[in-house]
């Protein structure tokens, strides 16, 4: 068999179609062709299991019951660890279908890598159950070996960015008990002499990383899962979801259809890996996911590689994992092939390898090992990946189908996730919501407008595996999928220098940068496909200026927006907030229920509040205006019945919100509707100290306290045009929202910028908000307030009308927490260095480490380092205010701590009296 390098010197010599045929491997693939005719490291599936199953379609392999409690379709990774963790949970009559064998899908060919260390701390702590129950849970339970590998895993860093990155990784790992070091290339060497060290930074070592075997893990998963009463059907595919409509018009599952017979049940779990989008087409659920080739080859034996860690090198774009004596590898390239007709009838197959795709990672791993030039290569595994939008998993209830769950789309990473996913899994489908926060893995997270677009999808999808090792940097945006969603005053900000972020489709403003305009154009991938890659892009040049761990060349252009906004004023356009009104005969019954706060106070008023879930996490922050009926519909004020409120939520969690608030009004049964205005409405926020003589200029009100309190709302004019305008922060100074009819947007705006001239106003965008926010003490959702927080332990009791005798959504889960004190709590810190921290950075208590933090950023006012973070007692013990103040803090950035102070209420104006007009 040839050596990696004849494959790479003949594949860059010879015409496509040509290098394989000559080397005697298996030809090119100029189609998708799949086939089973490979040899591939799982000798025992393939053989076994994939001749004989996929030659004469077989029956089921039992009986269908003709109900079941929860359906979960689709026999791999996720779908045998969400009926595990179903069966664990106590659900009896959980049945899981597979078309073929388990396995069969994409499974059965997976590398099965663990990493334990990841840029976020909700898969650090999905990948540590994942890791627990194939290395230790289940062997106890069953008494079989799932085949877990403990030997070590080690990341590549061949430039300073990447061993930053490590280092980042090592600090949040503490926070966790996870064993990491930082090793030099001496040490690297001296751990694996096989390894070319010349060009190397250094490494990420982690002991206790590992692979797991994808058929022992999910036979050993499925065995347990049935001795807990669960069934598990093979040779049985699904044809169709039956679904009913109750009596309040909410579409519900109500069977599952067979070829051999149907299941009637209230609950689906789409695991059917790249088949999903086919199985949510069934049930009118839109799955946002395209399948790829993902390829791998195993070499021959090599001598001394026995007991080597697995390596990944990012920059290289390369992994190489232990096959026993020898080594699997494989990568991701910037063009990857698209699967674009998905077969219902693939199994236990594999693609014929694409050598010109495939090579480009073949120079990147012989400079790794040297070795391997002189290797040769026993077999290629080429099979079908899912990937998303996002390179995040799809989880979660769909919300055009109530009991319809989704558990698919793991960009390559099911194995490794399968485990903590398939916990949380199956805690939404039995408790409603799942332990964690995996708001970064909910359906809900995309916009109902993006889920079934087929470009934005695509593009989006192949970025994200294209970038599947490119460093995780703290301010990075796509350049795919962009221009889905622009508001009114798009235009007219690009052409005043304004640097676009994207959320939810949206473009908003980043920062201003007003000596040149930075266009975002159509995707280019990379220049891959034959697409000519943009030249001279200023948004890419831009965006590559954020690629760092330090301040950016621009962070004095985002200070200026700051100390204006300070100093002056600054209008900030908010156009794309989520804006719902909340209406309908049983609107009062609902906005108590929802709302922690008491937002039923009298028209005209505006109420910051939260909504929980039943766990008393934080679903939502918003703020909610209650409305007096007006004589005319419009965009400001609809026609309705009984009560009316207006939402304002964060754009990127808009959807999020209106599926949580949809949900909870169809499961109280609440007579009422909820009315998205979003696209109808812009919102400009003035803030600061000249923001009431700017406005007194164009609005047609009284601006003073007395007439216009703070957290009150008005119907107004402004330059003529009628707006809701609301007196309130998200910055900390004096201010107002200017709520906006579309077709008003930009003669407000012009008038506003016309009357802030000689006082100073200057345009700023989130950048500036996030740091004016972190100053004021503000919580920002999904960084610093998430669905696992609650508002008690996010310091927001105040949000919470636990003083009253209304029962509301969570109530009872808070008085339980605040009655057995809280087990952690929210804090700030401050550095006197000016040092840049991002999250993740370990938290150091009198020399114990007790958190990491969320969120952080720069507070250009107070002139430090401003983060917070969680911390817990090691003793277990309640965290008390006393607890918070008696301790010595430091913050852990990079394996460097910084001494660091902690304060109880914000460290800039802790007395409010800025947003009260008093300065």
């Amino acid at each position: 068999m040839a050596s990696l390098s004849r494959v790479l010197r003949v594949a860059a010599t010879c015409p496509r179609g040509r290098a394989a045929w000559n080397l005697g491997l298996q030809p090119l693939a100029t189609e998708a062709r799949p086939t089973t005719e490979k040899s591939v490291p799982y000798q025992r599936t393939l053989k076994e299991e994939a001749q004989g199953a996929s030659v004469v379609p077989q029956g089921p392999s039992q009986p269908l019951p003709s109900t079941a409690n929860v359906v979960v379709i689709g026999g791999g990774s996720l779908g045998c660890q969400t009926l595990y963790h179903l069966a664990k949970l106590g659900v009896g009559g959980a049945v899981l279908l597979e078309r073929e064998r388990l396995t069969s899908g994409t499974t059965w060919h997976t590398a099965g890598l663990l990493w334990q260390l990841r840029p976020s701390d909700v898969e650090v702590e999905l990948l540590a159950h994942t890791r627990q129950v194939v290395s230790r849970d289940l062997e106890e339970e069953t008494g079989l070996h799932t085949g877990w590998i403990q030997n070590g895993g080690l990341f590549i860093a061949s430039n300073q960015q990447r061993l930053n990155e490590y280092k980042r990784l090592m600090s949040l790992g503490k926070a966790y008990g996870i064993e990491s070091h930082v090793l030099s290339p001496a040490e690297t060497k001296s751990l694996y002499p096989l390894m070319n060290v010349d060009d190397l930074y250094g490494t990420l070592y982690v002991p206790q990383d590992g692979t797991m075997d994808p058929a022992g893990t999910c036979t050993t998963l499925t065995r347990a899962a049935v001795a807990r009463g669960a069934q598990v059907i093979e040779n049985c595919a699904v044809t169709g979801i039956r679904v009913r409509t109750d009596d309040f018009g909410v579409r519900r599952v109500a069977a599952v259809e067979t070829e051999h017979g149907s299941i009637q049940t209230p609950c689906v779990v789409n695991c059917a890996g790249v088949w999903a989008s086919k199985v949510g087409r069934m049930a009118g659920v839109k799955v946002p996911l395209v399948a790829m080739h993902h390829a791998y080859v195993v070499t021959e034996r090599i001598e001394g590689i026995q007991n080597m860690p697995n390596v990944r090198d990012h920059d290289a774009s390369v992994y190489l994992r232990l096959q026993g004596d020898a080594l699997s590898v494989g990568g991701y390239e910037a063009n990857p092939i698209f699967w674009e007709e998905v077969s219902d009838k693939f199994a236990f197959g594999l693609f014929d390898l694409d050598w010109d795709v495939f090579t480009q990672h073949i120079e990147g791993a012989i400079n790794r090992v040297p070795v391997l030039e002189k290797t040769g290569i026993k077999s290629t595994v080429c099979g079908p990946e899912s990937f998303t939008p996002d390179h995040k998993p799809l989880m979660g209830e769909a919300p055009e189908l109530r009991g319809f769950f989704l558990g698919c789309g793991f960009n390559s990473a099911g194995m490794m996730l399968g485990g903590g996913c398939g916990q949380e899994l199956a805690h939404w489908i039995v408790h409603g919501r799942p332990e964690k926060d995996m708001y970064s893995y909910d359906i809900r997270r995309f916009h109902h407008s993006l889920t079934d677009h087929t470009r934005w999808i695509r593009e989006r999808s192949h970025e994200s595996y294209a970038k599947n090792y490119s460093v995780v940097f703290p301010h990075d945006e796509p350049l795919a999928g962009r221009n889905m969603r622009r508001d009114p005053l798009h235009e007219e900000l690009l052409g005043q220098g304004c640097v676009f972020q994207e959320r939810q489709g949206w473009e908003r403003p980043g920062w201003f940068n007003p000596q040149e305009t930075a266009q975002v154009l159509d995707y280019d991938y990379y220049g891959a496909y034959g697409n000519q890659a943009h030249k001279d892009y200023t948004y890419s040049r831009l965006l590559g200026d954020e690629y760092t761990f330090d301040f950016p060349p621009h962070h004095h252009m985002i200070q200026k927006e700051c100390l204006a906004c300070r100093g002056a004023a600054a209008v900030f356009n908010m156009s794309y907030f989520g804006k719902f009104y909340l209406l309908g005969v049983d609107a009062r019954k609902a906005a108590d229920w929802l709302f922690s706060a008491d937002v039923n106070r009298p028209p005209g008023s505006t109420v910051y509040t939260c909504m929980l879930n039943q766990r008393g996490g934080t679903e939502s922050d918003l703020t909610v205006s209650r409305l007096a009926p007006g004589t005319q519909a419009s965009p400001l004020v609809p026609a309705f019945e009984g009560d009316c409120y207006y939402l304002a939520v964060g754009g990127a969690v808009a959807q999020h919100n209106w599926s949580h608030i949809n949900t909870v009004l169809q499961d109280q049964e609440f007579r009422c509707q909820l009315m998205d205005s979003s696209e109808d409405l812009g919102m400009l926020s003035i803030q600061g100290p000249a923001s009431r003589d700017i406005l007194q200029d164009v609005l047609d009100a009284d601006l003073s306290n007395e007439a216009f309190p703070f957290s009150t709302h008005q119907l107004v004019r402004a330059a003529g045009h009628l707006v809701r305008a609301i007196r309130l922060s998200f910055v900390g100074e004096l201010g107002w929202e200017l709520h906006v009819p579309r077709a008003s947007c930009l003669p407000v705006y012009r008038a506003v910028m016309a009357a802030g001239a000689r006082h100073g106003l200057v345009n700023a965008g989130y950048r500036a908000i996030d740091s004016l926010s972190i100053e004021k003490g503000y919580r920002h959702w999904h960084a610093d307030l998430r669905p696992d927080d609650s508002p008690l332990e996010a310091g927001l009791a105040f949000t919470c009308k636990l003083k009253t005798s209304v029962p509301f959504l969570g109530r009872e889960a808070l008085e339980k927490q605040r009655a057995t004190g809280l087990r952690r709590r929210l804090i700030c810190l401050t550095v006197e260095e000016e040092v840049p921290m991002f999250g993740l950075e370990a938290i150091w208590r009198n020399g114990q480490v007790v958190g990491h933090v969320r969120r952080a950023d720069f507070g250009f006012t107070v002139n430090k380092t401003i983060a917070y973070g969680y911390i817990r007692d090691p003793s277990g013990g309640p965290v008390s205010l006393d607890f918070v103040k008696n301790g010595e803090y430091a913050l852990e950035r990079m394996g460097v701590t910084y001494a660091a102070q902690v304060h109880l209420k914000s460290p800039f104006d802790p007395d409010n009296k800025r947003v009260k007009g008093i300065y």
